[in-house]
């Protein structure tokens, strides 16, 4: 019988220690120490010139044309970098509630209406309650079939006597190995779940979507090791009391991590929203102070969407400020240029700032749009509503270029925007743009003295 010993495990890197420790020694995370007891076996060691692995030259290697596979869901495409690869791993993350196992089910029906075979496989949910949940987004072709199991054995059984062209695992936390002996869920299952479906995908050719559940911190549970197996890392971000969700990829070999799509969570499922800048301003008030429309690229599409502020004086010794979808830290350099090189005294003053839409935007062309909100709220005068802006401002004041400037210009022009405060670099660079008017500022003082 296999001796049995302890091992420290590291939630974050997966680092392994024989004593816990607060403080991992490889990632300088705290308290994600957990204890796992493993089994100890021997290893054989192959003898040498027992070896079977070869040497391939580069030159000698052959491909193939990629072959992609819509999912007939472009927001996910998108993300995707054109649609599913074959043989790849997928890892959608999010919130509990969030619609991650909505998203899939309704890539299943897609799916099986193009006659392509598929394997739902549950660990979380009967089958009844798949059915019901199914009849809610409608009408499913033959093709889909469903398994309730957890055990990576059996799964792997069925997977190769049934052939499908998709799987999906739901969730990767409820697999477990029998060969390890720690519970399911916990690091080493994990990862050894994983490393057996990665296997399975790429000597058989099979595109798995796994689902993740995450932490409190919003990254997925378990070893950081996880998200470097899979090819594609997605996350289904957005308040699961809102309509809005925002699925976000963050590691793509197939494609471009920058990419963002946006659904809208109705009775039937998940809805694609085609322009997301039309429904982010949606609402956005009228003659208001401390609204200002900025744009931001994800990816390849431009985002227009509403910057808001309140700056009113502190009661308090120490003023508050709050940024809800930005950097909170950034909020505060932004508003120290301001008073530092536009003389502003906001040292006293309480500060609010949101991204309306519920949205998270973190690109710094977004700069200029939040530095006028403030000054708009702080001197308590609109700007123009057919105004948008966008650039970086540096900790001088000045405003500095970003990419993709005309991209940006065509989205606001298609909109009905009729001006657009802009880096003078930026402007210089352009060709000739008609139906809105460009002005190209230097520092934040010439943006402050052309929109308020």
């Amino acid at each position: 019988m296999a001796k049995e010993k302890t091992i420290y495990f590291c939630q974050s890197c997966g680092a392994e220690s024989g004593k816990w420790m607060g403080q991992c020694p490889v990632c300088k995370e705290w308290n994600t120490m957990v204890e796992e007891v493993v089994s100890t076996k021997k290893t054989v060691r192959a003898k040498p010139g027992e070896t079977k692995a070869k040497v391939t030259k580069l030159k000698d290697i052959k491909t193939e044309k990629e072959e992609r596979i819509s999912t007939e869901i472009r927001e996910l495409d998108r993300v995707l970098g054109g649609g599913m690869v074959t043989g790849s791993m997928v890892l959608v993350g999010g919130d509990p509630g969030i619609g991650k196992s909505t998203l899939l089910l309704q890539v299943c029906r897609n799916l099986a209406e193009k006659n392509i075979d598929i394997l739902y496989v549950s660990g979380e949910e009967s089958l009844q309650q798949i059915k019901i949940r199914s009849e809610r987004i409608g009408t499913f072709g033959e093709s889909l079939s469903l398994l309730c199991e957890t055990n990576l054995d059996v799964i792997e059984e069925i997977v190769r006597r049934e052939a499908p062209k998709v799987v999906v695992i739901d969730s990767i936390q409820t697999m477990y190995n029998e060969n390890v002996s720690s519970a399911p869920g916990s690091v080493s299952q994990v990862r050894e779940a994983t490393g057996h479906l990665l296997k399975m995908a790429k000597g058989l050719g099979i595109t798995f979507f796994i689902i993740g559940h995450v932490t409190k911190e919003g990254v997925v549970a378990g070893p950081r090791v996880l998200e470097h197996m899979v090819d594609t890392v997605l996350y289904f971000e957005g308040d699961r009391h809102a309509a809005y969700r925002i699925l976000r990829g963050v590691k793509n070999r197939f494609g471009s991590t920058n990419e963002i799509g946006v659904f809208e969570m109705r009775n039937s499922g998940l809805e694609e929203v085609e322009n997301p800048s039309e429904f982010m301003l949606g609402g956005k008030p009228e003659g208001a102070s401390g609204s200002v429309v900025a744009c931001s690229m994800e990816g390849t599409r431009p985002i227009l969407l509403e910057v808001q502020a309140l700056v009113c004086r502190s009661n308090f010794g120490i003023p508050r400020r709050t940024a809800a979808g930005t950097d909170f830290n950034r909020v505060n350099l932004l508003m120290a240029v301001l008073e530092k090189r536009a003389g502003l005294q906001m040292g006293a003053c309480d500060a609010y700032v949101n991204i309306a839409g519920g949205i998270k935007m973190n690109e710094p062309a977004i700069d200029l749009g939040i530095v006028l909100a403030l000054v708009s709220s702080y001197k308590n005068r609109p700007v123009d509503e057919k105004t948008i802006c966008f650039g970086e401002v540096g900790l001088s004041g000045e405003v500095r270029a970003v990419n993709m400037a005309e991209q940006r210009i065509l989205e606001a022009k298609k909109l009905g925007f009729t001006t657009c405060i802009l880096p003078e670099v930026s402007k210089g660079a352009l060709k000739e743009v008609t139906g809105i008017q460009l002005i190209g500022v230097k520092n934040i003082k010439d943006a402050i003295d052309r929109a308020i």
